[in-house]
């Protein structure tokens, strides 16, 4: 019977028909198996060739030049998205939206990565490494926030923003403490950053849209994909486009569209849910 009713119903409509409490549990169940994963596995190390980039090029007196001046992006859409915010023009835009401070605070951490991220490239260490992840686990973390109140629960959310944010920072600063201390251990750091991108097309999956246009999560995951892949690859892409550009100066640059796409998930007043 249920099968024939998800087949009548389509994958979203059938889960979204779940009791309330049933979708919630599926949430919380992904979280615990992803910590109790994280506390169990062996710590992992920071990798000590992390810090030889591809392309260490240096130009008008800027060290490794590239990879240093391919963060502008960041300011740009970090700047773009507090200038909606505090504009009013969207349904976010609006103080009193229940979404708008998680994306103040998403936007500011997206405007931050510019300069966290540059100084640690201008200087590539394991202490320079602390201040660009920093503002990037206030990025995550934010938007993560703002699903949550957008298709769960606006008061929950609202909670949950400090206190997710906090363990962002903590996560950081964890890796960090143990990497002074010769056993670096990124586990809880790479919890933040990838725990989002796995519940969070699970709560779309569970729950309707309210005020914002979460299409634009697809663009965002995949353009996020592609950094990550960039980031991977940045000797090979650096050779393969014969010394022009390299994978990890492209990585800030997929990485800065993905965090531009949340901008047009901040629909005009009066738009059409999706």
């Amino acid at each position: 019977m249920a099968a024939k009713q998800r087949a009548d119903l389509g994958l979203v409509q059938w889960a979204r028909t779940l009791p309330y409490r049933s979708r919630i549990a599926l949430i919380l169940a992904a979280a615990i198996a992803v910590l109790v994963v994280a506390a169990v596995a062996p710590p992992i190390p920071q990798d000590p060739t992390y810090h030889d980039f591809a392309d260490q090029r240096a130009l008008w007196g800027i060290p490794n030049f590239g990879d240093v001046v391919s963060n502008v992006p960041f300011l740009v859409v970090g700047g773009l998205g507090l200038a909606v915010l505090f504009g009013r023009s969207t349904t976010a835009g609006d103080r009193t939206a229940p979404v708008w401070l998680s994306f103040v605070v998403y936007f500011a951490g997206v405007g931050l990565v510019a300069f966290g991220s540059a100084y640690y490239h201008w200087d590539p260490l394991d202490e320079t490494l602390f201040w660009d992840r920093l503002p990037m686990s206030i990025a995550f973390m934010a938007l993560f926030s703002a699903i949550i109140i957008d298709r769960i629960d606006d008061k929950t959310g609202r909670i949950l923003l400090p206190l997710l944010v906090g363990l962002g920072i903590v996560s950081v600063i964890y890796w960090h403490m143990t990497e002074q201390a010769g056993h670096g251990d990124l586990r809880f750091y790479a919890v933040v950053q990838f725990f989002p991108m796995l519940a969070v097309p699970l709560i779309c999956l569970l729950f309707s849209p309210h005020r914002l246009d979460c299409r634009y999560l697809v663009p965002m995951f995949g353009f996020y994909a592609l950094a990550k892949v960039c980031e991977y690859y940045d000797d090979e892409i650096l050779a393969l486009l014969g010394d022009a550009i390299s994978g990890h100066t492209l990585k800030h640059l997929f990485a800065a569209l993905a965090a531009l796409m949340a901008l047009p998930m901040l629909k005009p007043r009066g738009s059409p849910q999706h």
